[in-house]
C-alpha cells in the first residue's frame, strides 16, 4: 500500500528545479501531496517561474533560506556540482539533521555524508521521468543513519511517483541507474527507429507515430498487467516462418542482446566514472 508522507515530515525541499525534480513534484502533486509543504530551488529564474505556476509550489534562489526548518532534503542538482552544494549547506546538516535524499547519478552515500559534514542520514535514490506520470519506478538505497521512519518517508515521497526497489548493496545502484533510470531513453530510441522505418516503408508520419506509440503502450501494458515473462510474451506473437519471426531473427542475427548488454554496462560505468570525477 502507497504511504502518505504525514505533515510532521514538511516541509520538503528540492535543491535543483530540473527534468527529474519536476517529476518528482508533479508526480506528488497530482496524488495529492500537500503543495504548499514543497520549496524549491532553483538559480534559473524562468525554471523558478514554471514551477510556481504549474505545481504551486514555493521557490526560491538561495538554498540556505529553502533549507530552514525543513525535514527532507532532495539534492536534484547535476553531479558535477553536487559536491559544492553540499559543502555550502553542510553547518546546516549538522545544525537540523535532515534526511537527505540524492536523485543524482553516480554520487555515493558517502561522498555526500562527508560533503554535508558527517552523520548526514542519506538515501540515494534513482527514479526515473515516466514519475511525472505516477509510472516511475526507483531504486533507494539507505546508509546506516537512517532510521525504519526516515526509511519510511523516503519510500512515502517516491511511491507518490511509482513503483519503489530498495536496494541493499550501493555497488548496485549504478547498474539500477543503467537499467532504469536511463531506461526511458532506451526506449524513446527504439520508438524513433520504428518510426522512421515505418516513414520509410511508405506510411504518412502521422500514422506512424500513432501506431509505433500504440504498439510501445499496449506491449508495455502486457508486460506489466499479464504476469508473463517477457520472453513468453515474446514467443507468443512470433509464429514460426511469419512476419514477426522474421523480424526477430534480424535483431538476434544484428547482436541486439549483445548491444544492449554492452550499453546497459556502459552507463553503469560511466555511474562509477562520475563517482570518481566528482570526489
Amino acid at each position: 500500500m502507497t504511504q502518505t508522507i504525514a505533515p510532521s515530515d514538511a516541509p520538503i525541499v528540492f535543491i535543483g528545479g530540473g527534468n527529474m525534480a519536476r517529476s518528482l513534484i508533479g508526480g506528488l502533486v497530482a496524488r495529492g501531496g500537500d503543495a504548499a509543504s514543497v520549496r524549491v530551488v532553483d538559480p534559473n529564474p524562468d525554471t523558478r517561474e514554471a514551477l510556481a505556476r504549474d505545481f504551486g509550489v514555493a521557490t526560491y534562489a538561495d538554498a540556505a533560506d529553502a533549507v530552514a526548518g525543513a525535514g527532507t532534503w532532495v539534492l536534484a542538482t547535476k553531479p558535477q556540482v553536487m559536491r559544492s552544494v553540499c559543502e555550502s549547506l553542510a553547518d546546516q546538516a549538522r545544525a537540523s539533521r535532515p534526511l537527505v535524499m540524492s536523485v543524482a547519478a553516480g554520487i555515493t552515500s558517502d561522498q555526500l555524508d562527508r560533503w554535508l559534514g558527517g552523520n548526514a542520514a542519506v538515501v540515494r535514490t534513482m527514479p526515473n521521468t515516466p514519475a511525472l506520470l505516477g509510472a516511475g519506478v526507483t531504486g533507494l538505497y539507505a546508509n546506516a543513519r537512517v532510521d525504519e521512519a526516515g526509511r519510511a518517508r523516503a519510500q512515502a515521497l517516491l511511491e507518490s511517483a511509482g513503483t519503489t526497489v530498495w536496494i541493499d548493496d550501493e555497488a548496485r545502484m549504478d547498474a539500477v541507474t543503467a537499467v532504469s533510470g536511463s531506461g526511458p531513453a532506451y526506449v524513446f530510441l527504439l520508438a524513433e527507429a520504428m518510426e522512421d522505418a515505418a516513414v520509410a516503408q511508405g506510411l504518412p508520419a502521422a500514422d506512424a507515430r500513432t501506431l509505433v506509440l500504440q504498439t510501445v503502450l499496449g506491449a508495455a501494458r502486457m508486460l506489466v498487467e499479464s504476469g508473463q515473462a517477457p520472453a513468453e510474451l515474446r514467443r507468443q506473437v512470433t509464429s514460426p516462418g511469419g512476419t514477426t519471426h522474421a523480424a526477430v531473427e534480424t535483431f538476434e542475427a544484428g547482436g541486439l542482446r549483445v548491444l544492449v548488454a554492452e550499453a546497459i554496462d556502459n552507463a553503469a560505468r560511466r555511474g562509477g566514472e562520475l563517482s570518481a570525477a566528482n570526489d
